[in-house]
């Protein structure tokens, strides 16, 4: 943790970069080998080797990421999956349990659904708003909790207090997935979070031209993920590494400017005739609008909505609108909407979306940086008839 550093805007910038820089370079540079010389290393986890995640270009983003979240370490992944799996991994064995929030990210829920159990895992669903009824499930092998900052798609805001709390009663590992909120509106160690993870393919990379991920927290935790990942293989190469250091300088700029602006599209559908529902935590409407307002700096570029039309209008409002574009992922610099269930949560049971209140109808929105009334304005013409 850079403590000299007392704004996220300038650790983003100067937390973690080499001293002296190298060879005077202001951007680092990318250091695109596979291997480097023995330097007197006695541990295997200490070998500079790129699938061992400790290059120069690793060795930059773990400093910086762990700073941005006021946390003591961070290592950065293949993917977001990555960084999900091997967390999880690193804590869980055979015979042990897991608590997870009931409405999860759908790789996450099939991660857990369909694989842990084949790791002699077991797992409940809980309701992250309901603490009372967590005891209920708590069992002598639970060993860890987890939960998202803000949920995807339908942005429910969890008691994460409660979670922090029941988590350290009970001795038990607290994950959070905060990619929503990133580092710029949550940060999860502040808080009491053991492990934060992120698909930095979003919002700390934000140009929707790399795959990676990030664990960060305690020391220690991190050691664990850092060596149940080198055994795995997912590591993030330099190159991706190099493009991930360059798009986090600019994340508070860029999360700031799309709070605002998703706010503002997110009142504009709020009042729109033909709109049933909007799922934002910035809108006072919002079942956990003032819980959001007491944990989070910014609520975040992404809502969804429901149109009055159900399925049928959802696909006309996609095919409608031009200025955005019909793709998944989200937290880049363009507006991306989809309809979660024939992506994000395609692998689940329609069954299991349909009780979640996953519709088919449902509409997830990524807002980008382009003119908050240039979205407006397409969303608008995109609405009618």
């Amino acid at each position: 943790m850079a403590e000299s550093f007392k704004n996220l805007e300038t650790k983003l910038i100067h937390a973690g970069e080499p001293e002296p820089r190298v060879g005077g370079a202001v951007s680092m540079p990318i250091f695109q080998s596979a291997n480097f010389e023995f330097a007197g290393e006695t541990s295997y986890h200490e070998i500079k080797y790129i699938r061992l995640n400790n290059t120069p270009n690793h060795a930059v983003l773990h400093k910086k990421l762990a700073a941005a979240e006021n946390a003591e370490a961070a290592l950065v992944t293949g993917s977001g999956m990555a960084a999900i799996t091997t967390s999880l991994l690193s804590v869980l064995s055979a015979g042990d349990h897991l608590l997870i929030q009931d409405t999860l990210y759908g790789g996450t829920h099939d991660f857990i659904t369909k694989d842990l159990p084949t790791f002699g895992i077991e797992y409940d669903f809980i309701d992250a708003d309901d603490p009372d009824s967590w005891k209920k499930k708590l069992r002598a092998s639970t060993k860890a909790i987890y939960v998202e900052t803000m949920t995807n798609p339908l942005m429910q805001v969890a008691d994460l207090r409660a979670v922090v709390d029941f988590a350290r009663i009970n001795l038990l590992v607290s994950f959070i997935d905060n990619t929503f909120a990133s580092p710029v509106n949550f940060r999860p160690a502040e808080w009491g979070f053991d492990i934060s993870l992120h698909s930095c393919t979003k919002y700390l990379n934000g140009h929707s031209d790399i795959v990676a991920g990030a664990a960060i927290g305690g020391a220690e935790l991190i050691e664990k993920v850092t060596h149940k990942l080198n055994r795995l293989g997912g590591t993030l190469d330099p190159h991706a590494c190099f493009l991930l250091h360059r798009g986090i300088k600019t994340l508070s700029l860029r999360v700031k400017y799309q709070n605002k602006s998703a706010f503002d599209i997110a009142r504009f559908m709020e009042k729109h005739p033909a709109v049933a529902t909007v799922n934002y935590p910035g809108l006072e409407s919002h079942p956990r609008h003032l819980r959001a307002r007491e944990l989070f700096d910014g609520f975040s570029g992404m809502l969804s909505f429901e149109l009055k039309g159900g399925l049928p209008a959802a696909g006309r409002f996609i095919e409608r609108a031009s200025l955005s574009i019909h793709a998944p992922s989200l937290g880049g610099v363009e507006t991306l909407v989809t309809r979660p269930a024939t992506t994000s949560h395609s692998g689940m049971l329609p069954e299991d979306r349909r009780r979640l209140g996953i519709t088919d109808g449902l509409i997830r929105v990524s807002v980008g940086i382009e003119a908050t009334e240039d979205i407006i304005g397409d969303f608008e013409q995109a609405l009618r008839g």
